[in-house]
């Protein structure tokens, strides 16, 4: 026990004044199942620079900051599955082998034992930082790294990439099926009515219905049972994965947002995933570095120049139990993490948690009022319906919590797939993975001006293209993997995404050729034409109901009267779907980067406020 102690209170030096302190503080570190010198860095506010150049003096051993970028590996890395876990990296120095580790405490102890009784091996054992010592793994893996970000999704699922399987010939027909389906709506109105009104009523009214369903399931009011909270001793190490592209302006509000978590900073272990093509970036993550809780990961420059090749490139380093994904703009409420961990040990059988998404620019404008009113439909009811009834659940692109193993287990992310969010959740229900939903809320910034909106929603209606696409190819094996109900509900809800708009705007503008040239007004002069029109109203009043109703339990329903403006947010949807198509022909993979930070209003105002209602948890059944 006492080289225990010398050790403690050399690391901590002023701060720690006696040996009972030092004993104390161990024992605080080994109750919460954390590395002590980690855990004495954050405690004691001493960078872990410091603690581990300290720890190395103390027994006599060499000390780098950095492994030099010019020490060859020996031998050569192979495994990138493992990396998390790697404390030693052995490198030739001049003519003679060193051992670069981040040697823990209790190592530290055996090593100083050990050195007493063979001197000779503190020539050839040099202790760096954990950081630098990931750094310097990660340097000399990038290439391996890189190679699985791309490939590791196709080498584990050979028919499930947008890279292998979008080929110019199916998108070519894709492009002509779409397009043909839009020439049939604007021809229903006028022949084959008996065939093309109930194939239009199928690709329209399944989407209301859900929505519709959706809105019934939560009018029912049902009590949702408390999770019991886990232990702070008992919290494991949770990964966030933060991946940044040219946003730089949004580092000091995300670092706030890292830093207000509430969980143990000892068990936190959060990475800002950078593009190397983005030098201010880059240099405004290195200066929050100080916090001993962030780490950097740069992913080198190659195509595809995607968020989910950077979150595969990250993904072997994860050194948590959990995985969560936040984007630049995110501010999550504090407390999400130990709600996640309760949830996820509450039902062990769990292996994925989307969060509750909130626009907190909902009244900067017409646009952001009607978006926020389609983010609270979408993640206030229609995903938690969904779970509830284990249907196909395409996941937000944020907030989604991991089992680490569950998410390596299914590839990863899509490299290619331009909403891998979307895609991931639909491939978790092919693998017969589950997935959850719960209220905890991460505030996000809507767009602001019509070229930021449709430049996103394009990249969205392509994504979805894509997710629709892919599991397609295939169409017997993907109902065999997910079962005729779910089959049908994603043909009608990922379809439905991407088909609806265009129909219903098509629809309108046949129902409004027919008041203005007809002279038919509004009241239908035939069975067809009244079908058509009450397809037309069930949609946009389906859409409507849920927007209004996803406004109302956020405490916004003064927005619902821009809701009235859905026909025209629609008719920019059908807009951002064409422009979608010719990207899904001409450049599949661009990535169009939504530029945040632009609103003119305050963010955060409403973390630890009801944002006028309190949250629970709705784990799944």
């Amino acid at each position: 026990m006492r080289p225990a102690i010398d050790l403690v209170r050399f690391v901590l030096g002023n701060t720690c004044r006696n040996d009972n302190q030092a004993l104390d503080l161990l024992e605080l570190a080994l109750v919460s199942e954390s590395e002590p010198l980690t855990f004495f860095a954050i405690h004691a506010r001493i960078d872990e620079a410091e603690v581990y150049a300290r720890a190395a003096e103390w027994c006599g051993l060499a000390f780098s900051p950095v492994v030099p970028r010019q020490v060859p590996t020996n031998p050569e890395i192979i495994r990138a599955e493992a990396l998390a876990d790697v404390k030693t990296l052995r490198a030739k120095v001049f003519d003679r082998d060193v051992l670069f580790t981040c040697a823990g405490f209790s190592e530290l102890l055996n090593i100083r034992t050990q050195l007493i009784k063979r001197p000779e091996l503190g020539n050839s054992i040099c202790i760096v930082p954990p950081r630098a010592l990931r750094s310097g793994l990660t340097d000399r893996s990038a290439k391996l790294l890189l190679d699985q970000a791309r490939t590791r999704l196709a080498s584990r699922w050979p028919f499930a990439s947008a890279h292998l399987d979008l080929t110019m010939r199916v998108r070519l027909v894709f492009a002509m099926g779409l397009a043909f389906l839009v020439l049939l709506a604007a021809l229903t109105p006028f022949v084959l009515q008996p065939v093309l009104v109930p194939l239009m009523a199928f690709l329209l009214l399944v989407p209301s219905g859900l929505r519709l369903a959706a809105v019934y399931q939560a009018s029912r009011g049902e009590e949702e049972p408390i999770v019991p909270p886990v232990s702070q001793d008992n919290l494991p190490v949770y990964t966030v994965l933060i991946p940044l592209h040219d946003e730089a302006n949004m580092v000091p509000q995300l670092a706030s947002a890292m830093a207000r978590l509430d969980y143990p900073p000892e068990k936190l272990d959060i990475k800002f995933v950078v593009e190397s093509r983005s030098p201010s970036t880059l240099d405004a993550v290195i200066a929050v570095l100080g916090d001993p809780r962030f780490e950097l990961v740069i992913v080198p420059d190659q195509s595809p120049h995607t968020k989910p090749k950077a979150l595969n490139y990250a993904l072997p380093l994860a050194r948590g139990e959990f995985v969560v994904v936040y984007d630049a703009e995110d501010i999550p409420q504090s407390d999400q993490l130990r709600r996640a961990v309760s949830i996820f040990r509450d039902q062990p059988g769990l292996d994925c948690l989307q969060a509750e998404l909130v626009i907190d620019n909902a009244n900067e404008n017409w646009l952001s009022a009607l978006f926020s009113g389609e983010y609270g439909g979408q993640f206030g009811l229609l995903l938690p319906a969904l779970s509830k009834w284990k249907m196909p659940l395409p996941l937000g692109g944020t907030s989604n919590h991991f089992r680490l193993q569950s998410l390596r287990e299914a590839g990863g992310w899509d490299a290619f797939n331009v909403t891998e969010d979307a895609d991931l959740g639909i491939r978790l229900t092919r693998l017969r993975y589950r997935t959850g939903t719960f209220t905890s809320r991460t505030y996000e910034e809507a767009p602001i001006t019509l070229k930021a909106w449709l430049a996103q929603r394009t990249r969205w209606m392509k994504g979805w293209m894509q997710t629709f696409i892919v599991h397609n190819r295939y169409p017997l094996t993907f109902l065999k993997d997910i079962g005729l109900r779910n089959f049908l509900i994603f043909q009608a809800y990922v379809g439905g995404m991407i088909i609806s708009a265009p129909l219903h705007s098509v629809f309108l503008g046949v129902l409004l050729w027919r008041i203005t040239s007809q002279g038919g007004g509004l009241i239908p002069y035939d069975p067809w034409s009244a079908i058509q029109l009450g397809i037309l109203i069930a949609g946009y009043g389906s859409a409507f109901v849920i927007s209004t109703l996803g406004l109302t339990r956020l405490g916004l329903g003064h927005l619902i009267t821009y809701q009235f403006l859905l026909p025209v947010y629609w008719i920019m949807n059908s807009v951002a779907a064409a422009l979608a198509v010719y990207e899904l022909l001409t450049r599949p993979y661009f990535w169009a980067k939504t530029k945040h930070g632009v609103t003119r209003l305050a963010r955060g105002a409403n973390m630890d406020s009801d944002f006028s209602r309190n949250t629970e948890f709705r784990p799944t059944e």
